[in-house]
């Protein structure tokens, strides 16, 4: 059955690719280290790399949470095709119920308060994977997080987010996939 899901998930990640042109930001961008927290930041700071991709993504709740319009579930530049899949795929076996992934996963929150980056190590395991761990403040709260990152095309997206308590986000919404038979 895993091997099923797997399989279908890499099926609508592969389709998903050739639905459309991917989110780029104009070439004329401002660099990430002047990331300004919005969405087209963020997608001009995933072509320079790793790094510079993960400030750009916490810049947005740092300047009062992300702007503009959400991509639909499944639909958002920022995560790879694999995520992307598993996340529209969530939301379909939630059958019009609350999804599990129903919270912001870049802050792990629901609701967001004063917001500070407190630190991010990246560390690039080759040059088309990567790894960020992140540790932020929201309303006073601090939390830590790592989050998977994979180069597809040019830009960086994330992968994977795993929790402080070393929950993974994609295997965890996968579990969820498989129990509701979808």
């Amino acid at each position: 059955m895993r091997t099923l899901i797997l399989s279908s998930i890499a099926a609508i990640a592969l389709a998903a690719c050739s639905q459309g042109e991917e989110k780029t930001a104009p070439e004329a961008a401002a660099p990430a280290a002047t990331a300004d927290g919005t969405r087209e930041a963020v997608y001009a700071a995933a072509s320079e790399g790793p790094e510079p991709f993960v400030r750009a993504l916490y810049a947005q709740y740092v300047a009062g949470g992300p702007k503009g319009e959400t991509p639909a579930p499944g639909q958002d530049p920022i995560y790879s095709r694999t995520m992307n899949a598993t996340i529209g795929a969530d939301v379909r076996v939630a059958n019009g119920e609350v999804p599990s992934l129903n919270y912001d996963l870049i802050c792990n929150c629901q609701d967001q308060g004063a917001f500070t980056l407190d630190n991010v190590t990246v560390g690039q395991t080759d040059p088309n994977n990567a790894t960020a761990a992140v540790v932020f403040t929201n309303a006073g709260e601090t939390t830590g997080q790592t989050l998977k990152l994979v180069r597809e095309g040019p830009n960086w997206k994330v992968d994977d987010i795993v929790r402080s308590d070393g929950t993974s986000t994609q295997a965890e919404t996968i579990k969820v996939i498989e129990a509701a038979g979808g």
